[in-house]
C-alpha cells in the first residue's frame, strides 16, 4: 500500500511539473540584428490589433528589418496556444492546412540610407498554409530550418466570433480609486451558441492600448442570466488611467517636425528631443495621440521601396533626484509594451537628467516613461506620467472557449472599443 501511494506520488508530481513547464509565448526578438518588427492586418482601415477571422479573406502581415548588407533565408511556421499564450494540445495538422514549414521570400534593400539593411515581409494566410481553428497562435521565424531557435515569435489571434460583447467603461467604483483608474464592465451575449458550463468552459482578456502583456485574464461571470454572462465587477477589471502619451515625429529627417528640437548627422542620422518633463503632480490636460502605437513612414521619400533610414533618438527627462531605484524606461509600442533594458535611461546627477540614445526607425512615435512596480515587477507610471480617470485608451476584449470535441480553447467573441466613447 505505501509502494502505491509512492508511485501515485511520484506520477502527481509529474503531472504538476510537465503543467508548469509550459512554456509562455511573448513577443520577443532573439537576433539583436533584427529591428521594427511589425504584425498587423493588410488592410489599411483595419484595427492594430493582430486579428483575422477564421475562414476570411482577411491576411496578416508580418513584416521585420535585419541591419546588414546581405540577405538570410528564413522560415516560418505556427503554433496554436491556449487563451494563456502556453502551446495547445494539439498536433499541426489539427490546425494547419497547407505546409507546416514556409521560406519567407519577400525582402527588399534598404535604399539611399545611412544605415544599411535588408527588409522581409510575409502574408499569411496563403497559398501555401491556412488555418482550420480559431483562437491564440504565434509565428516562428528561423533560418536554416533551425525551428527550435527562432530568431523572432510574435502573437496574433484568429477569430471565430459567435457571441456578442456590450461594454462600458466606467471610473472606477471603489472610492481609493475613483480618480486613477478605469473600471471595464461588460455583457457576454450567447443565445445563440451552446456553452454548458459557462463558468469553467469561458475566459476572457481585456487589453488596453493592445498591450498583451498587461491583460486581465480569468474573471468568471458575476451572473448567467438569460444567455448572458454579466461581468460587473469592483475590483479585478481595473487598469490605470495612464496619461495621454507623449510624441515626436521623425517622418521627416531634414525639415521641422514634431517634438524635435535639433537633427544632425555623424556616422547615421541623429534626432534630439525636447526635454521631458515629469508630469506625476500634474493635472490631466487632454490632448490627441496615437494610444502608444507608431505609424511607420518616411515623408522625405518614395515611400515605393524600403527607404525609411534609422536614426539615433536622443531622450532627456529632468529630474532633481533619481525618480526609482530600480529605473526609469521609456515604453510603448516601440518597446513591444516590454521592459527592455536597452530603453533604460541612465541618470546623470550633475544635470538633473535622465538621458538614453536609441536607434529607431523613422516613424510618428508615442511614447511614454515608467517604472517597475516593486511589488508586481510589471510597469507602473505613478512617479512619472500619473494616472487619471479621464485618460482616452482603447481596449480589446477576448472571449475563449474550451472546445469540448478538441479540448482547445476557441476564440469566439471580440470587442474593441475606446474609453472616450463607451463611458456610462
Amino acid at each position: 500500500m505505501r509502494l502505491y501511494i509512492f508511485i501515485l506520488f511520484l506520477i502527481l508530481i509529474k503531472i504538476s511539473n510537465s503543467q508548469t513547464s509550459l512554456e509562455t509565448y511573448y513577443n520577443k526578438t532573439f537576433d539583436p540584428q533584427i529591428e521594427t518588427v511589425l504584425l498587423n492586418s493588410i488592410s489599411e482601415s483595419a484595427d492594430p490589433v493582430p486579428l483575422i477571422s477564421l475562414g476570411s479573406a482577411q491576411q496578416l502581415q508580418l513584416e521585420f528589418d535585419v541591419l546588414k548588407t546581405t540577405n538570410d533565408f528564413f522560415q516560418y511556421t505556427f503554433e496554436h496556444c491556449n487563451a494563456e499564450w502556453q502551446p495547445s494540445n494539439m498536433s499541426k495538422n489539427e490546425y494547419l492546412n497547407g505546409n507546416y514549414t514556409n521560406n519567407i521570400s519577400s525582402f527588399s534593400f534598404s535604399t539611399n540610407t545611412y544605415q544599411k539593411y535588408v527588409n522581409y515581409k510575409c502574408a499569411f494566410p496563403n497559398n501555401d498554409v491556412s488555418f482550420t481553428r480559431s483562437g491564440n497562435y504565434v509565428i516562428k521565424v528561423f533560418k536554416d530550418f533551425s525551428e527550435e531557435e527562432p530568431v523572432l515569435i510574435r502573437r496574433f489571434m484568429i477569430i471565430d466570433q459567435k457571441v456578442t460583447i456590450t461594454a462600458m467603461v466606467n471610473s472606477a467604483t471603489d472610492v481609493k480609486f475613483r480618480f486613477s483608474k478605469q473600471e471595464i464592465d461588460f455583457n457576454v451575449d450567447y443565445k445563440n451558441f451552446s456553452i454548458p458550463n459557462p463558468f469553467n468552459d469561458v475566459k476572457v482578456s481585456i487589453t488596453q492600448n493592445n498591450n498583451l502583456g498587461d491583460a486581465i485574464t480569468n474573471l468568471k461571470p458575476n451572473f448567467v442570466n438569460n444567455g448572458q454572462l454579466v461581468y460587473n465587477y469592483e475590483t479585478g477589471n481595473l487598469f490605470n488611467g495612464g496619461n495621454e502619451f507623449r510624441q515626436f515625429d521623425i517622418r521627416s529627417l531634414r525639415f521641422f517636425s514634431y517634438n524635435v528640437a535639433d537633427k544632425f548627422v555623424d556616422s547615421m542620422k541623429n534626432a534630439v528631443l525636447k526635454t521631458d518633463e515629469i508630469r506625476a503632480h500634474l493635472a490631466y490636460f487632454n490632448q490627441a495621440d496615437y494610444n502608444g502605437k507608431r505609424s511607420i513612414q518616411n515623408k522625405d521619400g518614395s515611400n515605393t521601396l524600403p527607404d525609411e533610414d534609422y536614426a539615433l533618438v536622443h531622450f532627456s527627462l529632468k529630474a532633481n533626484n533619481e525618480i526609482h531605484p530600480k529605473g526609469v524606461y521609456i515604453f510603448g509600442e516601440l518597446t513591444d509594451w516590454q521592459i527592455k533594458e536597452k530603453f533604460k535611461m541612465d541618470y546623470y546627477p550633475d544635470k538633473k537628467l535622465y538621458y538614453k540614445k536609441v536607434k529607431l526607425k523613422q516613424s510618428y512615435y508615442n511614447y511614454e516613461y515608467v517604472t517597475i512596480d516593486d511589488e508586481t515587477n510589471t510597469p507602473e507610471t505613478i512617479f512619472t506620467e500619473g494616472n487619471h480617470y479621464e485618460t482616452e485608451n482603447d481596449y480589446d476584449i477576448y472571449i475563449y472557449h474550451k472546445n469540448q470535441q478538441y479540448g482547445y480553447d476557441e476564440l469566439i467573441g471580440y470587442s474593441h472599443f475606446n474609453s472616450s466613447t463607451n463611458k456610462k
